[in-house]
């Protein structure tokens, strides 16, 4: 007989294997056009969103990675030229630089082409603002 914590781990399950398929499916179809790996993609396109420049920390609440990685992975990009870091008094602000900015410009269309491919695409305006509800909900 189902319980009720039956069927949570079954949509839990759920959830994962098609945010995982939608994650792959993503990934694979724009660094298949871009010389980034998924990581310095999500930097760039935070960056990017946040009009070139972010503070560290805020980048690493967006992504949800710790300092430690974040900062090893900011230091592989600043020596690709993608950006550069400048330490305030009271943090680190990241900036894009040219070279990352022309890569982002590439890059944008082939993930939005890919996000709509296997994710909006699929969805009714209904279900994409449904579907937006509940991810801001569980992301609070």
């Amino acid at each position: 007989m189902s319980t009720p914590a039956d069927a949570g781990v079954r949509l839990w399950l759920l959830w994962k294997q098609v945010s995982e398929l939608v994650r792959a499916s993503v990934v694979a179809d724009v660094i298949e056009s871009s010389d980034l790996s998924e990581p310095e993609m999500t930097v760039l396109v935070h960056l990017n969103g946040s009009g070139g420049t972010a503070r560290q920390n805020a980048l690493a609440a967006s992504t949800g990675w710790d300092r430690t990685r974040l900062s090893h992975l900011l230091t592989r990009m600043e020596s690709r030229g993608y950006l550069s870091r400048a330490r305030l008094r009271n943090g680190v602000e990241v900036t894009l630089e040219a070279a990352g900015a022309e890569v982002i410009a590439r890059t944008e269309p082939p993930l939005a082409a890919a996000v709509e491919r296997h994710l909006t695409g699929r969805l009714s305006a209904a279900q994409q603002q449904a579907l937006r509800d509940i991810l801001e909900t569980l992301r609070s």
